[in-house]
């Protein structure tokens, strides 16, 4: 038998023999069995999160509802990935990959191109710091760079805000220099009522003042009673009245359209109209005889 025929043979033996499909199905095996204990840890983890969360209220540690929100996705993100991380070195591990020099090749190659992910660098060091000074957090309604709307999910890199009229917008948090938050405090309903100059104004204001006196009992997200502020601005054809009312957070919208419609309703019982836009036209014979 030649040199080639009893190498092929040594090969042919040790494909067919039951050793090598022992290990192949071992590791088969363990491979599955990692893929299913981690399923089940993100699982499990999941709904533990869930549950701390959920008695944050018996806890030492109060946080608002604002806050739970958004810490309990963030810990649940990075749970699942360090978990899904641990797992793919096992399973490296199992197929005999070398992981240290896998791990340091990856070293090596991120010192490369660690100048060309600045802006990575600095969307997570914005976001971590987003979250540790709870600038905002999920469910509030913020403007930000040049988008308004309701804070879906906040990330270490990206955050996602929903438009009132369902565009949902992912900024990097590095773009996010500055924050207007809508849901932290009060906020103030502002309504400007149109009279004539025919009505008197003490009248009018007088009837605007009867009228929300009633209000905080029909409506309790006022947080007092809406005020007058008197006479805003003089028109051409008419004079401004500013009502102003403090609400809950992000009720002032709805409760501006309530107050014009109470207001317009009562000015209709004591027949003060809305003023029309008034033309004045001159006849040239008139002036004449003038």
């Amino acid at each position: 038998m030649s040199l080639l025929e009893k190498q092929w043979q040594k090969v042919w033996d040790k494909v067919t023999g039951p050793d090598l499909w022992i290990l192949i199905g071992e590791g088969f095996l363990r491979i599955l069995l990692i893929i299913i204990l981690t399923s089940f840890i993100v699982r499990v983890g999941s709904k533990l999160v869930e549950r701390i969360f959920r008695q944050r209220d018996r806890g030492p540690f109060k946080i608002s509802q604002r806050r739970e929100n958004t810490l309990k996705k963030l810990v649940q993100n990075t749970l699942s990935y360090v978990v899904y991380f641990t797992a793919f070195i096992m399973i490296l591990d199992t197929l005999t990959i070398p992981i240290g020099a896998l791990l340091a090749g990856a070293g090596v190659a991120g010192l490369a191109i660690g100048f060309g992910t600045q802006n990575l660098v600095r969307d997570i060091i914005t976001g971590f710091f987003i979250i540790f000074e709870d600038q905002f957090s999920v469910g509030d309604y913020v403007r930000t760079a040049s988008i308004e709307g309701i804070v879906e999910e906040i990330g270490l890199r990206t955050t996602k805000v929903m438009s009132w009229t369902g565009e949902l917008h992912i900024i990097p948090n590095g773009n996010i220099t500055q924050v207007t938050n809508y849901s932290i405090h009060n906020s103030i309903a502002v309504v400007d009522v149109n009279i004539p100059y025919e009505v008197d104004i003490a009248h009018a204001e007088q009837v605007i003042e009867d009228l929300v006196k009633e209000m905080p009992d029909q409506y309790p997200q006022l947080i007092s009673m809406p005020e007058t502020l008197g006479v805003q601005m003089l028109e051409t054809s008419h004079v401004v009245l500013r009502v102003i009312a403090e609400v809950r957070p992000m009720e002032h919208w709805a409760m501006a359209r309530i107050l014009r419609k109470e207001i317009k309703a009562r000015f209709d019982q004591f027949g003060i109209d809305i003023p029309l836009p008034r033309l004045v036209m001159y006849s040239r014979d008139n002036l004449n005889k003038g």
